[in-house]
């Protein structure tokens, strides 16, 4: 066929005879194959060499869902060789990698920090076995999403002997009742469940759930501990996802996915008309490029080179590196986000700019409800008990910056005065009274002036803690016999039948008397028995040459303690 032959296919006639000469074809000759192979042999022989026929890009739901992931997502380790962090867990004959070695089967708990691992390492689990993985979040599924998966793993299991592995995050979310859900499937062997929570399990799950943890080889209670990720793991995994960013793309890694225009030319393929038809098999294809970017063989030579995995992104300083590191606070998913501002910015992106965007764009983790909470009020009243002043002010001022209720911190503070500072300095407690109310009163942001003198005071003052381990040792004594009687000197004689029964007799009432007097205050089992001790009173502390030297080095200059006996000798003893 000629060039005019092929132009004229294109002009309005040209579209109706050849629309009528194909239906002749399709109609007058089903069987001629033959000619109709020739034919389109002899169309494609006519084309000029220089036209380049454009393939319909073919995209998938999985192909788009992939590209609108987050980076973290799409940049998540495939294989336990990849994965970065937690060397107790994932190293060669480590409890967890024997435990995926092995195939266990048992339900097991990762507890942990945000961005630690948790669901990557759930995936590599369910990867490892032969088990069809589930993946629920106690954010937004309750007892009906888990009784549907159930009933699918129950069928499967007994169709095709394969288990199910249910990944529930945020497991701590679910309450009593709905974690209950789980123990007889569990206990059936119907299902084997993965539950990640960054609470601590023996707080926020039942004892129920966490006995069906219990391996069955090892008799150890599954409850993975998962660090927070070192500065080294955070820079390894940036350097990694940066290296690999610039591998698939060095200009612009995750524009969106193009929509083809339907007058886009294309060459059909034979099995053309199915390209749409959805497939029961899952979509594994990568996202396509964008049609005006370079394709990979000429991006090719732009890719990263591992000495310089930043070469492709002079924005990227190491200033702006380390500026990462810190502000993720060992959260791998946090530094990713981080990462993926980076490099959308411009090249020549203004440094100082950048890292300013990238501190604003990082809210402080703080949970009033979490362990965070409960660990920094800890680490306040531990430095107020061992007169670390500025300690004392870090903590309170890391937890007011971060929202917590300064009511909180003072009635703490109110306790401290008593249990810490106690008899040594009784105006510690009515300066906590005064404190906590200041704060009713005043509020913040002004309170934390007042929250700031009553730590700095009770972190200077006096320590004494006779008033609270007298009360703990008298309490240890009343509870070993409740139903011991007063003695009858020490009761109340409001009546004459009372005094008539000796109640009363002989108490000798001390102001009246000039000098000092005694009387049966405590029951006979307690007599003689110093519940509160005396003033310098040391018996049953503890000495620790090596501790006390540490703490002389450290804090005192070098130089003796002035309490230190003449003669002293080491190791940990009973004073």
């Amino acid at each position: 066929m000629s060039q005019a032959s092929i132009t004229s296919l294109f002009t309005p006639s040209g579209k109706a005879h050849s629309a009528s000469q194909s239906s002749y074809y399709y109609h007058a000759q089903p069987s001629n194959s033959k000619h109709t192979h020739t034919r389109k042999r002899s169309e494609a022989e006519d084309v000029p060499a220089d036209t380049t026929p454009l393939k319909r890009p073919r995209i998938t739901a999985s192909s788009r869902l992939q590209s609108a992931a987050p980076l973290a997502e799409r940049l998540r380790p495939r294989s336990l060789e990849e994965f970065v962090g937690q060397p107790h867990l994932t190293e060669p004959g480590s409890l967890l990698r024997s435990h995926l070695d092995r195939g266990a089967t048992g339900s097991i708990i990762f507890w942990g920090p945000p961005g630690c691992g948790k669901t990557t390492l759930a995936r590599l689990l369910a990867k490892r076995t032969d088990a069809v993985f589930k993946e629920l979040s106690a954010t937004d599924s309750g007892i009906a999403e888990v009784r549907a998966v159930v009933e699918e793993a129950k069928s499967l299991l007994a169709l095709t002997g394969r288990r199910t592995i249910l990944f529930l995050d945020e497991v701590h979310r679910f309450n009593k009742a709905q974690q209950d859900i789980f123990l007889p499937f569990l206990e059936a062997g119907h299902l084997q469940l993965i539950g990640a929570t960054t609470e601590n399990p023996s707080f926020r799950l039942t004892s129920a759930l966490l006995t069906r943890t219990i391996d069955e080889l090892t008799l150890l209670r599954s409850v993975f501990i998962l660090e927070r990720l070192s500065d080294a793991d955070i820079t390894k995994i940036v350097t990694q996802a940066v290296q690999r960013v610039s591998e698939d793309d060095p200009e612009k890694p995750w524009l969106p996915l193009p929509t083809p225009s339907p007058n886009d030319l294309h060459v059909p393929d034979a099995d053309d008309s199915f390209s749409d038809v959805a497939s029961s098999q899952p979509d594994i294809e990568e996202p396509l490029p964008h049609p005006n970017e370079p394709t990979s063989t000429q991006g090719s030579t732009a890719s990263t080179d591992p000495a310089h995995p930043f070469a492709a992104y002079p924005q990227f300083t190491p200033k702006v590196l380390s500026t990462i590191v810190a502000l993720s606070t060992g959260d791998a998913r946090t530094a990713l986000s981080l990462v993926e501002l980076v490099v959308s910015a411009p090249k020549d992106a203004d440094e100082a700019k950048l890292l300013s965007s990238l501190r604003r764009s990082v809210a402080t983790a703080y949970d009033r409800g979490g362990d965070s909470h409960y660990d920094m009020i800890s680490a306040l009243h531990k430095s107020v008990r061992g007169s670390q002043g500025s300690a004392a002010l870090y903590w309170l001022a890391r937890m007011l910056t971060a929202g917590e209720d300064p009511l909180y911190i003072a009635r703490r503070m109110v306790v401290c005065a008593s249990e810490d500072i106690g008899l040594a300095d009784n105006h510690a407690l009515p300066l906590a009274m005064s404190t906590y109310q200041a704060c009713q009163v005043i509020g913040m942001p002004e309170c934390r002036i007042n929250l700031a003198h009553l730590v700095s005071y009770l972190s200077e003052a006096p320590k004494s803690t006779r008033a609270y381990e007298g009360y703990s040792r008298a309490e240890e004594a009343a509870k070993l016999d409740p139903s011991i009687p007063v003695p009858l000197m020490i009761r109340n004689a409001p009546t004459g039948l009372m005094k008539e029964l000796g109640y009363a007799r002989g108490y000798r009432y001390n102001p009246d008397f000039a000098h000092p007097v005694t009387n049966d205050y405590l029951p006979i089992q307690f007599q003689g028995d110093q519940f509160l001790r005396r003033e310098g009173d040391t018996s049953g502390k503890i000495w620790d040459e090596q501790a006390l030297r540490e703490w002389e080095l450290r804090e005192n200059k070098g130089q003796s303690w002035s309490g230190r006996p003449p003669e002293t000798h080491g190791g940990s003893d009973n004073v």
